[in-house]
């Protein structure tokens, strides 16, 4: 099958096998794992952060992230379509105790300029007005189709929030992706944020795992929520070896992925029934509408997988993301799928 439902399928590399084997050990609970150590400083270091936390899942960093930056009352402001928003179960309500407010981004690129957010903030507002306490960003954006936002853009965000003492939290889930589409350092993108998340999982490959960066202060507290999520961990050097291996090793690789995503852009906006802009197309991240089709985009995904392709159906568009299990070959296969299908 060539899996295009997610860059969170992929097999560890044998390079990361062979470090999961070859791994030193210790209880991180009570930070005595060296090879976690030695993952959350070289994170930290890449980030240009003083500390870094690993914990399981991005949802769970940017949760923990929610729960330290706000108090119960609190709105956070995210883009509409942000992961957070939509994929995290509600949690921000459920642990926090604060409301989000989406605001749509004005030219539907769903990175959110100043002018989109200044209007929707609560700062200094009569006291039955909910109080902003936080600010999300998302760089790359999984539903704007991966869409990013340039350290300039992020810089005057966090410049005019802290103006007016709010902190900014980025859910940089696939922040690397946005590095190697701007050619810019995930530490000049992440600057002046007061938190960062990045998964380990998704472009990256490892098979498990997101790391957390702040201050040191920040991430000691970071910890003690992590454990309260029920995020402790003990041996689990064995997968951050992994992280490790694809922290150093993956980053070069996703100029690959890239070129793949924008190839079978290319081709699927040719095919009747899609639409697709591959100028919009940036990273790894494919999202065709298939609005004017014949067959719905659950149907078309149904016949993807008979004929060995996977993909996932939003709505009437349809998602694809490349990794670095996925060839130019299965690219161009993946294309010829379609084209078979829509035929019909």
């Amino acid at each position: 099958m060539i899996d295009l439902r997610s860059d969170t399928v992929t097999r560890p590399t044998p390079a990361m096998r062979k470090a999961m084997a070859d791994a030193e050990v210790g209880d991180d609970v009570y930070s005595e794992d060296p090879t976690v150590n030695s993952l959350q400083e070289r994170a930290a270091e890449i980030f240009g952060r003083e500390a870094a936390l690993f914990v399981p899942t991005g949802s769970m960093g940017n949760q923990v992230a929610v729960k330290l930056h706000t108090k119960p009352g609190d709105e956070i402001v995210i883009e509409e379509r942000g992961h957070i928003f939509n994929y995290e179960m509600g949690t921000p309500a459920v642990v926090s105790g604060v409301i989000v407010r989406p605001v749509k981004s004005s030219d539907g690129s769903g990175m959110l300029t100043w002018t989109d957010i200044e209007p929707a903030l609560h700062v200094d507002q009569p006291y039955y007005s909910c109080p902003t306490g936080l600010i999300c960003l998302e760089n790359s954006h999984n539903l704007a189709g991966g869409s990013v936002m340039t350290a300039a853009e992020c810089r005057m965000i966090c410049e005019n929030a802290h103006s007016r003492g709010i902190p900014v939290h980025m859910d940089g889930a696939r922040i690397f992706n946005a590095s190697a589409a701007l050619g810019t350092s995930v530490r000049d993108l992440t600057g002046e944020c007061d938190s960062v998340q990045f998964c380990l999982s998704k472009g990256l490959g490892a098979p498990v795992g997101s790391v957390l960066v702040g201050s040191r202060e920040f991430i000691a507290e970071a910890r003690v929520w992590r454990k309260r999520l029920g995020g402790g961990m003990r041996q689990v050097g064995v997968l951050a070896a992994a992280g490790l291996v694809a922290l150093e090793e993956s980053p070069p690789k996703l100029a690959d992925d890239h070129a793949n995503a924008k190839t079978l852009a290319e081709g699927l906006a040719e095919l009747p029934g899609l639409s697709i802009d591959p100028e919009k197309v940036v990273t790894n991240i494919v999202i065709v509408d298939a609005s004017a089709a014949d067959l719905s985009s659950q149907e078309i995904v149904e016949a993807l997988k008979e004929k060995g392709v996977l993909a996932i159906g939003f709505g009437s568009a349809i998602r694809m993301v490349t990794h670095f299990d996925v060839s130019s070959d299965d690219i161009a296969k993946s294309i010829a799928a379609f084209r078979e299908i829509l035929a019909k």
